[in-house]
């Protein structure tokens, strides 16, 4: 293995080639996500029952997050990165063979989780590779081509599933893959890892027993209701997990989240803050191909060209916010991302009736610009709170919050939808559970104006030292 010295290695090299990595797993989630229809209809199932098929890698992904972020701060986050995509690669090309709806969701549930540690490690690689008065650019592009993938996933493959099936979206996908991680194993340095410290299994166990808990919950209480003993019993359970991580974590030498950061006001606002901007920004997403479907009736192609706009508006927006962050402050950028995506879901509700292509499209619009804002932004503000040897499980714990949310957005307003709809009628469910979206997302807004006005930076602090390898 060459060795480079750290000043000839390119950031911009290193970032590109992980947003390699990025584009090539993010293009199938679209996609999947506007084909449910279609690919219940193949596995002869209905659509409800493949909520799990988006949500249910999500909480995979949310259980074993911190898990991977911290091992990318013991051994490296080369080292993990590239294993993690190996993992995830492999069950990626199963799902193209799965030959039940269960078989499908287990793949894509194994592949999240082998795949936890991608994010915190690219995330925590790139934060190294630049000083805290530049990452919000780096990130800026990370929010353009996570962003951009899906957009490029839902133009080809809508097309794609309507000629060749639902299966060839994941037969494109691996060679992609394999494309990207080759590119990685080539140009990512080595950095990050060399800390002598003992894994905390017990903090593990405890966050990962209450992520499960109240994902389950997310799920469930729309089903259940808030009165049903099991919900009472899940929602007892997840607390005593998450008060039992807290007091391990105020324990151990050596916690897998330093609980003293959240502390910190720019660290808990801006987790706070995106967390319900996700909240709003994937319920929102996740309902609107079922509103275009069902009462539209609406073709897939068609309503995945209307789709476009979002990610189109988020990747340009992560460009301008990290552009924009030095001038203008994380609170302002966070405030502003926060309230579009509240306007976004309003704006649905008044589309539901007759549904206007040009509302539609502005809503996507605005909504994809609102967390292309609210992404990068917090993602740096977290990352200049933490030390540099706490950046991997920093990472993760915004992804954590983000898979969060986006479960719980998901679930919640599907499940709103369908409750009010029974009740009240079609229309009607649509237009109260976007409206009542609304109203939840401006937790986000309340949070953002909280944020410091000089989040903390460290302009003279320099990119970490990192050998090159081949």
């Amino acid at each position: 293995m060459a060795h480079m010295s750290p000043h000839k290695v390119n950031p911009w090299l290193v970032t590109w080639s992980v947003l390699t990595g990025a584009f090539a797993i993010g293009f199938n989630f679209t996609i999947l996500t506007v084909s449910r229809p279609t690919i219940a209809t193949d596995l002869s199932t209905d659509v409800a029952s493949l909520v799990w098929l988006v949500s249910g890698p999500i909480v995979a992904n949310a259980l074993v997050a911190a898990t991977g972020g911290k091992l990318g701060d013991i051994l490296g986050h080369r080292k993990v990165f590239l294993a993690s995509f190996f993992g995830m690669s492999v069950f990626t090309l199963l799902c193209a063979f799965a030959w039940s709806p269960g078989s499908l969701i287990a793949f894509r549930v194994i592949s999240s989780m082998l795949g936890a540690a991608i994010a915190p490690c690219s995330m925590a690689i790139i934060n190294l590779m630049f000083s805290p008065a530049e990452r919000s650019k780096a990130l800026g592009y990370w929010a353009l081509v996570g962003a951009g993938s899906p957009m490029i996933g839902l133009v080809v493959g809508g097309p794609l599933v309507e000629a060749f099936g639902w299966r060839s979206i994941f037969l494109i996908q691996v060679p992609m893959l394999a494309a990207a991680l080759t590119l990685c194993w080539r140009v990512l340095p080595r950095v990050g890892g060399g800390v002598r410290t003992k894994f905390d299994i017990a903090g593990n166990a405890s966050l990962a027993a209450a992520v499960l808990g109240f994902m389950l919950l997310a799920e469930r209480v729309p089903v259940w209701g808030w009165t049903d003993p099991r919900t009472l019993a899940l929602a007892a359970g997840s607390v005593a997990f998450a008060v039992l991580f807290v007091r391990i974590e105020n324990r151990v030498e050596h916690p897998l989240i330093p609980i003293h950061y959240f502390k910190l006001r720019a660290f808990t606002s801006s987790l706070v803050s995106a967390t319900f901007a996700q909240f709003g920004y994937m319920g929102g997403f996740i309902l609107l191909p079922v509103l275009l479907t069902e009462v539209g009736e609406w073709s897939d192609t068609r309503v995945s060209m209307t789709s476009v706009p979002r990610p189109l508006a988020f990747a340009l927006a992560g460009v301008v916010a990290g552009r924009l962050f030095a001038r203008l402050g994380a609170r302002t950028l966070t405030t502003v991302g926060s309230s579009m995506i509240t306007a976004s879901l309003v704006m649905i509700a008044f589309a539901v009736d007759g549904l206007p292509v040009w509302l539609i499209l502005t809503s996507a619009f605005v909504s994809g610009w609102g967390m292309g804002t609210v992404q990068p932004i917090v993602s740096t503000v977290v990352a200049n709170a933490v030390d540099n040897k706490d950046l991997g499980v920093a990472g993760a714990t915004v992804q954590m919050g983000i898979q969060f949310a986006t479960s719980l957005g998901m679930n919640i307003f599907d499940a709103m939808h369908t409750a009010i709809g029974a009740t009240s009628g079609l229309l009607v469910g649509f237009q109260r559970s976007y409206a009542i979206g609304a109203f939840i997302s401006v937790g986000g807004i309340v949070a953002a104006t909280m944020i410091p006005r000089l989040a903390k930076t460290t302009e003279g602090d320099e990119p970490e030292s990192v050998a090159f390898s081949t």
